[in-house]
């Protein structure tokens, strides 16, 4: 059971960003990190291939993505303001956590970061972890 989701700010901030440059479309990205223990640390976005952002909705073909055991889970936007994930969402879970950001996507509290249940998980923002050159985090 997942207890913490640590997110490195750049990450946070790319989230942010996604959301609000796709307003009124909802936006999707694919989180990449590590699992440690009972914690997950995000340390990069990537925008799955082939997606589709509409108003109410946005997705990916699972079938499009390469195999990547990096890929903790998805982030995606909520126009409409609500900060919990829908049925729909929950019917349509990937990875091992699902990152929500709702309107209007200006601050670190619009963030927040659930289980395949629905049930909200702590998260954080971090600062960004330094890596060196061809140091792969995965």
């Amino acid at each position: 059971m997942i207890s913490l989701v640590r997110l490195e700010k750049s990450v946070a901030d790319s989230i942010l960003t996604s959301a609000l440059d796709m307003y009124p479309r909802e936006t999707i990205l694919l989180l990449r990190g590590k699992a440690e223990k009972d914690q997950i640390s995000i340390r990069e976005v990537v925008i799955p291939p082939l997606a589709t952002h509409g108003r109410g909705f946005s997705g990916f073909s699972n079938f499009m993505l390469p195999m990547d055991l990096s890929v903790m889970g998805v982030s995606h936007s909520h126009p409409s303001g609500a900060l919990q994930p829908s049925t729909h969402d929950l019917n349509h879970f990937y990875g091992r956590v699902m990152v929500i950001t709702a309107h209007p996507f200006q601050s670190y509290n619009d963030i927040a970061a659930f289980n395949n249940h629905g049930d909200k998980i702590p998260h954080e923002v971090i600062p960004d972890q330094l890596r060196e050159n061809n140091d792969s985090f995965y």
